[in-house]
């Protein structure tokens, strides 16, 4: 049997040539990866070369370590995380719950000592996010506003907290491997931010040196929610308030 009568032989010499014209053109030797991904071939139908489903392999982002993540709310990396890094106790799973408040619906309310974040709906019912708060000598109160929001935040840590912890990167470009998260709402012109996290199982700890996180499902719908001049009302401590809860939110 001839080479030109045999399907896998055709293909095999179709291949070839078509790599040729792509070294002849600089195409492959522009990036080399062309030529790697034109060879990852799986056996199709009747022997029939068959390029391999992209969508079977996990994002290209999850195997580039400190690869830029993209700015999407419907980012696999979210998944990722709380595979990989663990997830929250179900307790913090968002939900809507009844909230008595003076304050009005649009307004956070950040009850430290229980690690709960509540969006004011009104009609006496909130929307309550489980977070992650200041360790101990870190929490602090009061009332600020949201100046600023960003999505896949680049972090450059405080020159107090370089201070403290000398080890840290000095800048983060945004992406999965940065702890600020997906989103990030600045708070007035302090050094504090709600943010999301890289690290979901620290949801319910007293973990930071006083930022507020969530994880980043959490923080993306709170972030959809917000503007910038939204107020914040931060409780101290020393103040619990009872948390009860409803219905899940998705």
């Amino acid at each position: 049997m001839s080479a030109s009568s045999h399907p896998r032989r055709r293909s095999f010499f179709a291949f070839l040539a078509f790599a040729v014209a792509l070294v002849a053109t600089g195409t492959a030797s522009a990036n080399p990866f062309v030529l790697f991904d034109i060879l990852k071939l799986s056996s199709g139908p009747e022997g029939v070369a068959q390029p391999t489903d992209p969508a079977a392999a996990p994002p290209s982002y999850l195997l580039q370590p400190g690869a830029v993540q993209p700015a999407s709310p419907q980012s696999n990396i979210i998944t990722y995380e709380s595979e990989e890094r663990g997830a929250p106790e179900a307790r913090f799973e968002r939900r809507v719950v009844d909230y008595a408040t003076h304050e009005p619906p649009g307004t956070i309310i950040i009850d430290t000592p229980n690690t709960y974040l509540y969006y004011v709906l009104g009609s006496g019912k909130a929307i309550r996010y489980g977070i992650g708060v200041g360790r101990q000598g870190f929490t602090w109160s009061g009332t600020e506003t949201i100046s600023r929001k960003a999505e896949w935040p680049d972090w450059t840590p405080p020159d107090e907290m370089v201070r403290r912890q000398p080890y840290l990167p000095r800048f983060m470009a945004g992406g999965p491997q940065n702890p600020l998260g997906a989103r990030a709402m600045y708070l007035g012109s302090s050094i504090y931010r709600i943010h999301g996290t890289n690290a979901p199982a620290t949801i319910g700890g007293r973990v930071s040196s006083g930022c507020i996180r969530l994880i980043n499902g959490d923080v993306i719908d709170l972030y959809n929610r917000t503007k910038v001049g939204t107020k914040v009302v931060v409780l101290p401590i020393s103040e619990r308030r009872l948390a009860g809860g409803t219905s899940a939110v998705r």
